[in-house]
């Protein structure tokens, strides 16, 4: 996967001796890398650490091909650089990227088009790390539910990091050669500060995990590590007696580490100095003789992993995707991972030897041109359409406007409940195709706290002038209840507060809080959150109830302790609770979907709904859970969301989920009447 513009395919085994010119060892170890990247991914849905390796030796190439070019009589010209990295990411990266459309095209209805369209032009322009932490993607273990383009994250983190360092290493030289000073140690000094500064921020900073797995800042120092080991390698000596042994310590701590790190949570922080660390050691004591560990990393099964590595990248994420897809499961099991890895293979090899080799290793010629101006050209009219798509999706979306002014005869929503006929027909709302869209104003308002985001931030709606107050409060399953909050507040005058956070609902963390927590960024949110409303204490919170059980943990919904470890410390504050049951999610065999796409594909209402014992108790836990505490009130609005036996897709013409478990907002609007209901049986304002 690193870039490596002069790698040859394979040579005889006389001319693959460590230190003998090209390092056919860290061909190997780049190889080993992969393979832990696939077999990881494709049966443990972990991650190995091999990309980390992947970064170290990209900067390690890298920084050493630019350090060659300013050590030489060469002028420091960006062009050919830029062309040959250019040609060697994007050919291939093009390919997949068209296979990669065309299957989603093919396997997913046009609802699912737009997440298509927004990674496909991320990956093209090398800013799939920014998209994904953006969305507050974790990167999670293959389902049928992850983008096929995911893993591309990284591909984007090493391009942006190119250019930064082509810039930064020929403007360097530019100056230094000026004045007659060899570019080395100046080079060296300032990928020292730029290694402590990146991973300073990657161990200490307060933005979360899965902001700081995508963010290029914190994954540059790995990057840098392997640049500053090129610049320092002259001085780099490992005593013959100890090489042997410290390279077979790294191997092993490289295989092993997948399997002890939780690299999802705890990547790049400092546990990625593991990997990193390993890699790097098996470069230096490789560097002045042989090691075992060195001739078996020279074999020529790893050699050729190495050689497709790039490839093999690239295409394994989207074939294990697709085949869960194809075959509707959550997992591959060991013969189907088999198929996974051999089909990605042969896609590897087939890409490396008609794409990369030609294009990188070839000579100019009329072919060569051809197969540059063929991908060039589908490269740009993807970017064309990717484009298109979003931005008609865009202006379809705008159609939410007009969305609050339906006619509640014909768009009844939830009123069907209190009516016996049903509607007239008419068309869904919101449409199938921006129903993602429809979302709560603190979203758009941009009033919700992103991941990394600790302050409690907050804003107010429905009658900002009444003095009695409700503060709702958690994540975004507390946050899609604002449109009905803020109707009533506006009706019967009184204020909503929101806290809201992506992925956090509110907690009373009972542990001192540590960076390395996985739930820091949630906890000290939550701090922060209950010492504002304990410094001014609202009449309510409200807040969610109930959970759905886990995978593997039977059907239906529960409290969780901590839930009312909260509900304690809100009633010692002398704030009463509304706690409101959450809503069904939409899982088939524990797979994920969205309401939307199930339409698109020509499912109905029924059909694309979940059955209500599945998703639900027979009676709300949350009021067994709160039976000592008087404060708090169990709220359940079960009964206008789903039927006795099924929880529908659409009631009264209104699409009700806007996702996989979140409610539309033009749902919830007609959701405002029960709730009213419930409400003014608690607290008696109106």
């Amino acid at each position: 996967m690193p870039v490596d513009t002069s790698t040859p395919r394979l040579r005889p085994a006389g001319d693959r001796a460590v230190g003998a010119g090209r390092r056919a060892d860290l061909d190997g170890l780049r190889g080993l890398a992969i393979g832990l990247v696939v077999v990881f991914h494709v049966w443990f849905g972990r991650v190995s650490g091999g990309v980390d390796v992947f970064l170290a030796l990209s900067g390690y190439f890298f920084v050493g091909a630019l350090l060659r070019v300013t050590e030489s009589t060469a002028p420091l010209d960006p062009r050919p650089v830029l062309r040959r990295v250019g040609r060697r990411l994007l050919a291939p990266l093009v390919l997949v990227l068209i296979a990669v459309t065309a299957a989603q095209v093919v396997l997913t209805p046009p609802t699912g088009w737009f997440s298509t369209a927004e990674q496909t032009f991320a990956s093209l322009t090398f800013l799939q790390n920014w998209h994904l932490a953006h969305a507050a993607n974790d990167y999670l273990a293959a389902d049928p539910s992850v983008s096929p383009m995911q893993h591309l994250w990284s591909i984007a983190v090493q391009g942006q990091f190119y250019v930064a360092a082509l810039v930064v290493v020929f403007t360097l030289a530019g100056v230094l050669r000026r004045r007659g000073l060899s570019t080395r140690t100046p080079l060296a000094v300032l990928l020292v500060v730029v290694t402590a500064a990146s991973f300073g921020y990657a161990a200490f900073s307060s933005a979360g995990p899965t902001w700081l797995y995508y963010d290029s800042a914190a994954r540059l120092w790995e990057l840098t590590l392997g640049g500053l080991f090129v610049c320092v390698a002259p001085w780099l000596r490992v005593p013959r007696w100890t090489a042997a042994t410290l390279a077979v310590l790294a191997l092993l701590v490289l295989l092993g580490c997948g399997a002890v790190l939780d690299g999802r949570a705890q990547f790049p922080g400092p546990w990625a100095l593991v990997p990193v660390g390993a890699a790097l050691l098996l470069v230096v004591t490789g560097t002045t003789r042989p090691t075992a560990v060195s001739r078996l990393l020279a074999s020529a099964p790893l050699m050729w992993l190495g050689a497709i590595a790039y490839a093999l990248y690239l295409w394994h994420w989207p074939v294990l995707i697709t085949y869960l897809v194809v075959r509707d499961r959550l997992s591959v099991g060991a013969f189907g991972g088999l198929v996974v890895i051999a089909l990605s293979l042969v896609l590897a090899e087939a890409t490396t030897r008609l794409v990369e080799d030609p294009i990188r290793t070839g000579t100019p010629s009329c072919k060569r041109t051809s197969l540059v101006a063929a991908l060039t050209t589908a490269g740009v009219a993807l970017a064309a359409v990717s484009v298109g798509w979003v931005q008609y999706v865009d202006r379809s979306a705008r159609q939410i406007a007009d969305l609050p002014g339906l006619s509640d005869e014909v768009y009844p929503g939830a009123g069907v409940f209190d009516i016996h006929p049903d509607p007239v027909s008419a068309p869904v709302k919101p449409p199938l195709m921006v129903a993602e869209h429809d979302l709560p104003a603190t979203t758009t308002d941009h009033c919700i706290a992103a991941p990394g985001q600790r302050e409690a931030v907050s804003c107010t709606y429905g009658d900002p002038t009444a003095s009695r107050r409700i503060a709702l409060t958690g994540g975004s399953h507390s946050e899609h209840w604002l449109p009905a909050l803020d109707l009533l507040g506006k009706e019967h005058r009184f204020r909503v507060d929101t806290y809201v956070k992506v992925g956090c609902p509110l907690s009373d963390p009972l542990t001192p809080l540590t960076e390395d927590s996985v739930t820091v960024d949630c906890d000290t949110w939550s701090k922060n959150v209950l010492a504002a409303l304990a410094a001014d204490p609202p009449d309510y919170v409200f807040t969610t109830s109930t959970r759905p059980r886990e995978a593997g943990a039977g059907p239906g919904d529960y409290t969780p302790g901590w839930y009312v470890a909260l509900w304690e410390t809100l009633t010692s504050y002398d704030i009463q609770v509304l706690a409101i049951r959450d809503t069904p999610w939409l899982q088939d065999d524990g797979i994920p979907y969205r309401a939307s796409d199930c339409l698109a594909r020509g499912g109905d209402a029924y059909a694309c709904g979940v059955a209500r014992a599945d998703a639900l108790d027979v009676v709300d836990p949350a009021r067994e859970a709160a039976a000592h505490l008087p404060t708090v009130h169990p709220l359940d609005l079960s009964d206008v969301v789903c039927r006795a036996d099924r929880c529908l897709a659409v009631e009264g013409n209104v699409l009700i989920y806007r996702d996989r478990d979140h409610l539309t907002t033009v749902y919830v609007r007609t959701l405002a009447p029960e709730l009213g209901r419930q409400l003014r049986t608690i607290t008696d304002w109106w």
